[in-house]
């Protein structure tokens, strides 16, 4: 029996198809499928990754563009982890950034994450990450990427 805890997807040669996500997300394969559905227009491209560290498969949110003197960029704006009936959605922010992030319209809940959560690096950067089980929480994801979306440009 998968623990709910647990990371998912750990064959280095397989990374995660639709049929794959959908038996193991089970009820939050909805919520995956609307996240999906909505990378176009948030201008963003997901790519799987295998992921050494953890032995696992992770997702990658991408924002790429192109500056006005022609120069190609890319960001990263979230990770995506896959567990046993859920998934998670991790934005990361750096620090210099937090009070943007603070004042982002989401959820007291969200905020409060904002809030707790501890600096790690050698470029102070914090992670806001969203367990995903119901669509409903799918309003705070698009927020904070947004807001990262448009300070770490």
């Amino acid at each position: 029996m998968n623990n709910h805890n647990e990371l998912q997807f750990k064959d280095p040669a397989t990374p995660p198809s639709s049929l794959d996500l959908e038996q193991t997300l089970k009820d939050s394969f909805a919520p995956y499928k609307a996240l999906q559905e909505a990378l176009p227009r948030l201008e963003i491209e997901q790519e799987w990754q295998w992921y050494t560290p953890y032995k696992a498969w992770f997702a990658r949110g991408q924002h790429r563009w192109t500056t006005p003197r022609g120069t190609k960029k890319e960001k990263t704006l979230y990770w995506l982890h896959v567990f046993c009936g859920r998934f998670s959605v991790s934005v990361w922010f750096k620090e210099k950034n937090r009070i943007e992030a603070l004042n982002a319209d989401v959820s007291d809940k969200t905020r409060q994450l904002i809030s707790d959560t501890a600096t790690m690096g050698k470029v102070p950067t914090f992670p806001v990450v969203i367990d995903i089980t119901t669509s409903d929480s799918l309003a705070d994801v698009f927020t904070l990427i947004e807001c990262k979306k448009r300070l770490e440009r």
